[in-house]
């Protein structure tokens, strides 16, 4: 079999820095893991958060923490050093090969999607922010690592889209069109609901959007463990004349 993961990622309209931050760091005793912060501020000050709450999950899963564990680590991180005046939302996504099972965890209000197949589910239901009190535990769900299944997590800012057009945007339905007729891989997915996401902004996004796609795949082609970064940016000014 083989896992494939897809993350996309867009920005605020006009903003350079975006609150999201998501890390991928391989699991000790085999597997992945792809940490997902949405800091609950915006600009700099947002992005330092997440970077800090994502640091802090990484090294801990890393270490071979386990996963909740290092959800209420990381809470509690962020509740020290903010005074409990700051929170964040946070998403980790495990697949773990000891167990051979998906490890959900969420501090989190927006919906998971899993299908199997042409079946999807819903995960929802309360979860507390990050960083607001000490002890916060996330909802944690472990399903079974089977051919198949289809996983779609995201930050908040992807719903709300279209929101102030008046311009309904559908994540299952769109997701449910696509899987009915085709095999497109995690990336594809990843690329067109996002491409959607922003057309119904009008190109301009009104918040930080990052979306994470894990597809199980009943073969592999190769032995080979691939990973393809896509990072566009303006051209640099480079200080030839430094003081």
């Amino acid at each position: 079999m083989e896992i494939q993961i897809a993350v996309v990622k867009a920005n605020k309209y006009q903003s350079e820095e975006s609150g999201d931050t998501l890390e991928f760091v391989e699991r000790p005793n085999g597997g992945i893991s792809v940490v997902m912060a949405d800091a609950r501020t915006s600009g700099k000050a947002a992005k330092a958060i997440s970077s800090a709450v994502v640091r802090k999950a990484v090294s801990l899963l890393a270490e071979g923490v386990r996963d909740g564990a290092v959800a209420r680590a990381a809470s509690d991180f962020l509740y020290t050093e903010k005074n409990g005046q700051v929170s964040a939302y946070l998403n980790i996504l495990s697949v773990d090969m000891l167990t051979c099972t998906l490890v959900i965890s969420r501090n989190n209000p927006t919906p998971i999607f899993i299908a199997r197949g042409e079946i999807i589910e819903q995960l929802s239901g309360e979860t507390t922010p990050i960083g607001t009190s000490r002890n916060i535990k996330p909802a944690i769900s472990e399903i079974n690592l089977d051919a198949g299944i289809t996983l779609l997590t995201y930050t908040d800012g992807l719903i709300k889209a279209g929101d102030r057009f008046g311009i309904p945007f559908d994540i299952r339905t769109l997701l449910e069109s696509m899987l009915e007729e085709q095999q497109p891989t995690s990336q594809e997915i990843a690329d067109t609901i996002m491409a959607e996401a922003i057309r119904v902004d009008q190109g301009r996004p009104n918040d930080d959007m990052s979306l994470i796609v894990l597809r199980v795949l009943s073969h592999a082609n190769d032995k080979m463990r691939r990973m393809m970064v896509s990072l566009p940016f303006d051209s640099c000014e480079l200080d030839n004349n430094p003081s």
